[in-house]
C-alpha cells in the first residue's frame, strides 16, 4: 500500500494466480464511491489473423488450434465449420458426431480443471490447489481423473491431447473403429459418477449473492444443447423481452469490437451493450434442451427447472442463473452432460465410409461458431479463388467478456468498500475471486495482476 499523492491510494498486487494470461486491475475510487475499473490485458498482440492472410484454406484449423493449450479443439473446429461455410462443404452424419465427442472431451478436460484446480480453492479459503489438496484430497484425486479422462478422450480421436493433428477440414485424417471407441465407455461411465459426486460437492459451496448486469450470449440447435454448432441467441437482461437469435453471419454486425486504451485485447459490445458468454449463458439459453440426467443434477444442484420453460424458442426459462458465483455449480452440470453425451454418441456409432469430405477451394466468405468452455467463439474467413485467406476475424469469449467481468469488479468493490472491507488483502481476495468467477483465458487473453486503486476526494461544487 502507498500514498503516491494527497486524497489517493494504490494497491498494487504483484501476481494473480490461477488463470491463463497477465493482465492488470485499476479501480479508481471517487469520495468512497467506484467511479472506473479497468481491467488491461496487456500481453503482446498474437497477430494470428494477420498471419493468416495468404494462407491455403487448409491451414486455419491447425493453425489457429495454438492459440490456446487448453482448449484447441474449440479453435479447430470454429476454424473448420467457417472454412467449409465457404467453400460450401457440409459435414453431417458420424462425422459430425465423431466432432461432438471430440469437444466433449474437451469440455470436460477444461471445466474440470477449472472447478477443482483453479476455482474451488476460493470457496473453501486455499490460495491454491496444493492447500486445498491437503484438506480435501479425494476431491482433487477425483479431479485429476475426471480431468485425465477428457484428456484422453481428445487423444483418442485427435491424436494427441494438446493440439490435436487427427482434425482437418472436412472431417478427420483418420476416424475409429467402432470396436476402438467402445472399450472407452468403461471409463466414461466411471467418469459419470465422478461427475455427480463434483455436482454435490460444489453445490454445497457458500455462494455470495450477485447478479452480473449483462445480455447473455449463446449458441442454440434444436433439440440438443449447443457445443460444436448452432445460431447465436441473445438472452436479454431485461425480462420482459423474449431471446432473440440472428444468422450467424450477422455477427459482426451485432457483436462491434473496439479499441480501448488500457487493454490490448478488444473489448465487444452486443448491440451497443455488455453482454456474456459462457457457461451462464449456455445454461439460461438452452438449459432446458440438457438431458434427464444433467436436468437432475441442475435441480439437486439448486439451480432450478430449466425444463419448464420455453428457453430460447420463445420465451423465458425459470432457471436463468446469474450469479456469477454459481458458474461452477453450472460448469459441475455440464461436465456431467459431457460425459453422458459422449457415452450416448459412443452407443451410437458406426464407422463413416470416409474420414472426410472434400472441401474444395473456391472464393467466398465464411462463418463459424462453437461453444468453447469459456464462451462462445467465432471465426470469419474471406478466401480467393485459390482457396487463400485474404482476410480472417476471430472474436475469443474472453475478449466479450471483459466489459462485464469489470463491471462485476466494479459493483464487486463498490460492495466490500460500502462493508468497510477496505484492506489490501481483503479487496484483493474479492478481485482474484470476481475474476476467476468468469474462468479467463487472458492470452487466448491473466496469471499477472497488478491491482491499482486511484483514492481522492469528490470535485469541490
Amino acid at each position: 500500500m502507498s500514498e503516491p499523492a494527497a486524497g489517493s491510494r494504490v494497491l498494487r498486487i504483484p501476481a494473480l494466480t490461477r488463470v491463463e494470461g497477465e493482465t492488470a486491475l485499476r479501480l479508481r475510487v471517487h469520495d468512497g464511491v467506484v467511479a472506473e475499473a479497468r481491467l488491461s490485458i496487456y500481453e503482446a498482440p498474437r497477430f494470428f489473423e494477420a498471419f493468416l492472410r495468404g494462407r491455403a484454406h487448409t491451414e486455419p484449423p491447425d493453425l489457429t488450434s495454438r492459440i490456446c493449450g487448453i482448449c484447441p479443439v474449440a479453435y479447430q473446429l470454429s476454424a473448420c465449420r467457417a472454412v467449409e461455410d465457404a467453400c460450401g462443404a457440409v459435414v453431417d452424419g458420424q462425422l459430425a458426431a465423431l466432432r461432438r465427442l471430440l469437444y466433449c472431451g474437451e469440455w470436460i478436460e477444461s471445466q474440470t480443471l477449472h472447478i477443482h484446480l483453479l476455482h474451488a480453492p476460493d470457496f473453501l479459503g486455499h490460495d491454491d490447489v496444493i492447500g486445498l489438496s491437503r484438506s480435501h484430497p479425494g476431491h482433487v484425486e477425483r479431479g485429476l481423473r475426471l480431468k485425465q479422462t477428457g484428456n484422453a478422450l481428445v487423444e483418442l480421436l485427435g491424436g494427441r491431447a494438446i493440439h490435436p493433428v487427427n482434425v482437418r477440414l472436412g472431417g478427420f485424417h483418420r476416424t475409429p473403429a467402432a470396436a476402438e471407441l467402445r472399450p472407452f465407455a468403461e471409463r466414461l461411465r466411471t467418469a459419470l459418477d465422478d461427475a455427480w459426486d463434483t455436482v454435490r460437492w460444489v453445490a454445497g459451496f457458500d455462494f455470495p449473492d450477485a447478479e452480473c448486469d449483462a445480455d447473455l450470449l449463446a449458441l442454440a440447435e434444436p433439440g440438443t444443447y449447443a457445443i460444436e454448432s448452432g445460431t447465436p441467441t441473445v438472452l436479454p437482461y431485461d425480462r420482459t423481452l423474449p431471446p432473440r437469435g440472428f444468422p450467424l453471419r450477422d455477427f459482426s454486425d451485432h457483436v462491434k469490437e473496439e479499441q480501448v486504451p488500457h487493454s490490448t485485447a478488444l473489448h465487444s459490445r452486443l448491440d451497443g451493450r455488455r453482454h456474456l458468454t459462457g457457461s451462464l449463458a449456455r445454461f439460461g439459453v438452452s438449459g432446458h434442451l440438457l438431458s434427464p440426467t444433467a436436468l437432475e443434477a441442475a435441480r439437486e444442484a439448486g439451480l432450478g427447472d430449466p425444463s419448464r420453460g420455453r428457453g430460447a424458442a420463445g420465451g423465458r426459462t425459470d432457471a436463468v442463473c446469474r450469479n456469477p458465483y454459481k458458474s461452477i455449480l453450472v460448469r459441475a452440470v455440464e461436465v456431467l452432460y459431457a460425459v453422458e453425451e459422449a457415452l450416448r454418441i459412443i452407443a451410437a456409432y458406426e464407422r463413416p465410409a470416409r474420414p472426410y469430405v472434400e472441401v474444395p477451394a473456391r472464393a467466398g466468405v465464411g462463418h463459424g461458431a462453437t461453444e468453447a468452455p469459456r464462451g462462445l467463439l467465432y471465426h470469419r474467413y474471406t478466401l480467393d479463388a485459390a482457396g487463400r485467406v485474404t482476410d480472417a476475424c476471430i472474436v475469443p469469449p474472453t475478449a466479450q467478456n471483459q466489459g462485464a467481468i469489470e463491471e462485476d469488479l466494479r459493483r464487486l468493490v463498490q460492495a466490500g468498500l460500502d462493508r468497510g472491507e477496505d484492506s489490501e488483502a481483503e479487496l484483493t481476495r474479492l478481485c482474484e475471486h470476481a475474476i476467476r468467477n468468469h474462468d479467463p483465458c487472458i492470452s487466448c487473453s491473466a496469471h499477472f495482476l497488478e491491482l491499482e486503486i486511484e483514492r481522492s476526494p469528490a470535485p469541490p461544487r
